[in-house]
């Protein structure tokens, strides 16, 4: 079962491209600013299934560019999943808390109301529906707090400026569930498989890491896991304006992923030891 990942160096195709029948492809193969390529690509690799781990990202740069983060997380999921559909493949769709409006404390559910805060929100949305519309087999995970050993994150920024501060301020009103790209990456490798043989279970699903926490909490652990001498003094979101606002709850019912698929929410602190040890053995 060879599986197509679109997607090369992004923290969630870098854990992919680790797991068995997979072949990641990256901008020099399909461009996602060229949907049709994306579909063509598909048509002509006939895999077994796909899994987009590509997305713009940048959500503070979206403000600006939205048009562009819409094409990419936008049209290219619908061309690739019209394209798996045309296949009879399934489609495994990466997503996001950003759909939410992030009011309220309870964990959000994958029926329930979405309203994104900005473009990038608004362009995942756009998305998830598109994978929705093509009509095929698949599966759109909602995820959040995306850390692993490789590119910018959260995790590897705190080491950073950990090492070379004594204090520092960091939000403590945002609250959700720091989840790994490696446990994402086989999340959707299983799911990828499990759609395959029981295309019933095509839906919206929710996956993140247990337990919820605030990232001036997220850090604090990350310093006392690295034995780093640093401390940290709670702020609110207001005491550090960002061009794009973040919703403060981020918690993710995953229940029904667990259900559905028979996985669970990984545990964070168990991550957050494995990509130290990454981040170690890579220097």
């Amino acid at each position: 079962m060879t599986i197509l990942v679109f997607g090369e160096t992004g923290q969630v195709a870098r854990e992919l491209a680790r797991l068995d029948n997979t072949k990641c492809v990256g901008r020099d193969a399909a461009d996602l600013v060229q949907p049709d390529a994306c579909a063509r690509l598909i048509a002509a690799e006939k895999p077994a299934a796909v899994i987009n781990a590509a997305a713009y990202t940048a959500v503070d740069k979206a403000e600006t560019e939205e048009d562009l983060a819409t094409v990419i997380n936008g049209e290219a999921p619908g061309a690739m999943a019209r394209a798996c559909a045309d296949l009879g493949i399934p489609f495994v769709h990466i997503s996001t808390d950003y759909v939410f409006a992030g009011d309220g404390q309870q964990p959000w559910t994958p029926d329930d109301p979405t309203g994104p805060l900005g473009a990038y929100g608004r362009s995942k949305l756009v998305g998830e529906q598109a994978v929705r519309d093509a009509g095929g087999v698949h599966a759109i995970l909602r995820t959040s707090w995306v850390v692993s050993a490789h590119g910018n994150n959260f995790v590897k920024t705190m080491l950073r400026l950990g090492a070379e501060r004594d204090a520092l301020t960091i939000v403590a009103d945002q609250i959700g569930g720091p989840t790994g790209a490696r446990e994402i990456a086989a999340a959707c490798h299983a799911i990828a498989g499990q759609l395959a043989a029981d295309p019933g279970k095509s839906g919206t699903y929710h996956f993140s890491g247990d337990p919820d926490c605030s990232w001036a909490d997220f850090a604090r652990a990350i310093f006392e896991t690295a034995g780093l001498t640093c401390t940290v003094t709670d702020i609110p979101s207001s005491d550090y304006p960002t061009p794009a606002a973040r919703p403060l709850n981020s918690r993710l019912d995953c229940s029904e992923t667990e259900r559905r698929f028979g996985i669970s929410r990984p545990d964070w602190k168990a991550t957050l030891t494995h990509i130290l040890k990454d981040i170690g053995a890579s220097k």
